[in-house]
């Protein structure tokens, strides 16, 4: 299967921004059935390209010039072979990496009551783990604009809503507290027709038996397939974001996203 995909990020502010540091994780992973064909970043200032601890391939995007406006687009195709039920990767991190919780996936009571509900008991560890995904989703409804980027599971656990960043965190947080390695991804969920695409996040849980990970789009509580395009890993959002930095001055500051990606059975 390939997919093509074009994503366009532009930030403008109020004022003359002075100095703008970011980190972009805006390109496919390198994994053994996710293969990128083409790829090009357009955006202004300097580049520097490094793989982070979790292997995720990440651009420094600095800009020392007085700017207004900055927009940073992303295209290309990636060949996705079959359906991937586990991923087995040379990491070298181990996966108890992705055990301890963070800021953003701490367990409350109410995520160890979660947990224990739909992970404790027999039965084979993948349904219990779709089981836990529909009570995520019953518990935090998805619903665009309730959240912010520093939202923590617990916060979005409370409030009931979020959206697909947010439901992840609660998987990965009740796996976590259950003592099954757990871990965030970003990405993009493509589609068979224009207009259902989308950035998405979903998660990646551990396990152990196979030795391998298990992506679970927690959002559509189903496996991810061949049309999910993985983009970084990490803890949680915070080492998967695909744009985060600094900018000294500039005011207020709008965002507009645009992306566009479409599966597709040849070049």
């Amino acid at each position: 299967m390939y997919l093509r995909i074009s994503h366009r990020t532009t930030y403008r502010y109020q004022e003359p921004v002075k100095y703008t540091a970011q980190a972009l994780r805006l390109t496919p992973r390198r994994d053994g059935e996710q293969h990128t064909l083409t790829w090009s970043i357009q955006a202004p200032g300097r580049r520097t390209e490094q793989v982070d601890a979790h292997g995720n391939i990440t651009h420094l995007l600095t800009l020392e010039e007085p700017h207004r406006d900055i927009c940073i687009t992303v295209s290309g195709v990636v060949e996705i072979a079959g359906v991937r039920d586990i991923l087995r990767e040379d990491a070298v991190l181990s996966p108890l990496i992705y055990l301890p919780p963070t800021t953003l996936t701490a367990a409350s009571a109410a995520i160890l009551d979660l947990a224990r509900t739909h992970l404790d008991g027999p039965g084979p560890l993948r349904e219990r783990l779709y089981a836990l995904s529909k009570g995520v989703c019953a518990n935090v409804r998805y619903r665009p604009g309730t959240t912010t980027v520093e939202d923590s599971a617990t916060a979005a656990l409370e409030r009931g809503e979020g959206v697909c960043q947010d439901q992840a965190h609660v998987l990965i947080a009740c796996c976590r507290s259950m003592g099954i390695p757990a871990r965030y991804v970003s990405g993009y969920l493509c589609a068979d027709q224009p207009g259902e695409a989308a950035s998405h996040a979903w998660a990646e849980v551990w396990l152990s038996d196979v030795r391998g990970w298990h992506g679970i789009d927690v959002t559509h509580m189903a496996p991810a397939g061949a049309g999910h395009c993985r983009l970084a890993v990490g803890r949680d959002y915070l080492d998967a974001a695909p744009i985060r930095g600094i900018r000294r001055g500039g005011g207020a500051e709008v965002m507009d996203v645009s992306v566009s990606a479409m599966r597709f059975n040849g070049q």
